[in-house]
């Protein structure tokens, strides 16, 4: 019976023994001490023997937070042991190969690849290796990132010059930080997580205008996105002085009441008073003899002197280069979509609806005006304004096209009634106190300034700048489902015309 007892303690002396074997001389696991992975994409962590043996027959364990006893993955007596795997691992993990040259399990390779990144496996990795004569294992942090989306950089007026910028980005992971460029500095943002536990970031800033407002977001310099606004000065006409295109712009258009007037009184008496619009392409085609004197003419305009003849050489009686359209009724000027149409690509706007003009513009400064309503309708809620380089546009009815596509214009969307949006990407909102029915757009060609005014308040909506290329012509949208139409205004002068511009009817599709 003693001799029993004392083989049982031999053999549960072995046994504790061998369980707390110590490290063997010749099996030592290392590791990478870090790795990060962006959100979604695979990655591996890197576990290997050194030296170099074959794994082929040893138990390879993968844990997190010390849960030994549930690894994420177990491979034993040369197979996988699926029975005790974490459920949020299973088809996402495998061996790997540490680096290209790395001969795998036969030389001590038990690096794991882990697939399709969550934010769930940010943390730390244990690697762990035993054989007959012992054991050693590491541990390996993991980080998920994930960049965000552009700042979206919204404005609101406010009094004694001051403008209201706020800036917003979301889906950034870990916690980015926020960056006005306007007074180089840091400032506080509010930070939130969304459910899937994504950081978002939002903040304001008061500025004074005319000025540029850049705000950045990122978590390192790596992965920064950055908006940027040009704040113009938008105070009464004639108030302003300046050499900025937006300022003798708004400053000439004190004088769009009296060219209003006239417009409405030739128009409504052009049964008596022939007359004729003024062709896009005559302008372009005398651009040459007029850019000698565009100096000297701004400064005229922005001293006082001779503003409507100086105004009057900018004005563009745009045409559309085409008078019969598959999408769009066209009719003296005035486009709308075609009613009840089964638009293919939904009721979201893209090029489908969007329609170009005859003529371009390489050089110079040019301003077109458009109604974007009616009196008895009211405003027109749909609509892009703008330029493009664009020579035919594209019948996609996937694109919602960008200023990186050629595309440069302002739009309004029944979606956002207090808010206009640039084609920029990042995104620029801008606010919209009151719909305007009339609107003007300027081009600067040479100094890359695309202008927006509500020609009725005589102010400016908003300006963007741009390296344009080649040829850029207007670029008309009515939008869908919008009971306004969209009508591009000519102005009225006497003389003879080589274009008659869009009079031709055209039935509806």
């Amino acid at each position: 019976m003693g001799s029993l007892i004392m083989k049982t303690c031999f053999v549960f002396a072995l046994v504790s023994s061998c369980g707390a074997a110590p490290v063997s001389d010749n099996l030592v696991v290392l590791v990478k001490s870090t790795v990060s992975v962006h959100f979604g994409n695979d990655t591996m962590l890197p576990c290997w023997l050194n030296p170099p043996q074959n794994a082929e027959g040893l138990e390879v364990r993968w844990y997190r937070n010390g849960n030994f006893d549930s690894p994420i993955m177990l491979y034993r007596a040369k197979k996988f042991q699926n029975v005790s795997q974490e459920s949020s691992y299973r088809g996402r993990i495998s061996f790997g190969l540490k680096d290209s040259a790395s001969g795998g399990l036969k030389e001590g390779d038990v690096s794991l690849k882990l697939e399709n990144a969550r934010l769930q496996d940010v943390g730390d990795y244990s690697c762990y290796v035993s054989s007959d004569q012992g054991y050693d294992s590491a541990t390996i942090s993991l980080s998920v990132t994930n960049t965000g989306t552009p700042p979206l950089l919204s404005v609101v007026w406010l009094e004694d010059n001051m403008v209201n910028v706020s800036c917003e980005s979301g889906g950034w992971y870990p916690e980015p930080s926020l960056r006005w460029m306007d007074q180089k500095q840091d400032l506080s943002a509010k930070k939130s997580n969304d459910s899937s536990g994504f950081m978002s970031v939002h903040s304001w800033l008061l500025v004074s205008r005319p000025s540029e407002v850049s705000c950045s977001v990122g978590t390192s310099d790596k992965d920064t996105k950055e908006a940027k606004v040009r704040l113009e000065n938008i105070s009464t006409p004639g108030k302003e002085s300046g050499s900025s295109a937006g300022g003798w712009v708004a400053f000439a258009l004190l004088l769009i009441a009296v060219l209003a007037g006239l417009g409405m009184f030739f128009f409504k008496n052009k049964h008596k008073y022939p007359i004729f619009g003024k062709s896009g392409c005559d302008q372009v085609d005398g651009r040459k003899d007029k850019e000698d004197d565009q100096t000297d003419e701004r400064q005229k305009l922005l001293q006082g002197g001779t503003q409507l003849t100086a105004f009057s050489k900018y004005y563009e009686n745009v045409t559309l280069d085409q008078t019969v359209h598959e999408y769009l009724k066209i009719k003296d000027c005035r486009l709308r979509d075609v009613p009840f149409k089964d638009f293919p690509d939904g009721q979201e706007v893209t090029c489908l609806t969007a329609i170009k003009g005859r003529c371009g513009f390489s050089s110079g400064q040019h301003y077109w005006e458009v109604s974007l309503g009616h009196i008895s309708i009211g405003p027109k809620v749909s609509w892009w304004l703008g330029v493009t380089s664009a020579r035919v546009i594209p019948e996609r009815s996937d694109l919602i096209p960008t200023a990186s596509d050629g595309f440069w214009f302002l739009s309004s969307s029944p979606d956002s009634a207090e808010r206009f949006q640039f084609s920029t990407q990042p995104k620029v909102l801008l606010p919209v106190s009151s719909r305007p029915q009339k609107v003007g757009v300027f081009l600067d060609y040479d100094r890359g300034e695309l202008s927006f005014y509500n020609v009725e308040q005589e102010r400016l909506i908003g300006s963007l700048t741009a390296q344009f290329t080649g040829e850029v012509f207007p670029l008309f949208n009515p939008g869908k489902n919008d009971k306004a139409p969209m009508e591009i205004l000519h102005k009225p002068e006497q003389g003879p015309s080589t274009d008659m511009g869009n009079s031709a009817e055209s039935a509806a599709p």
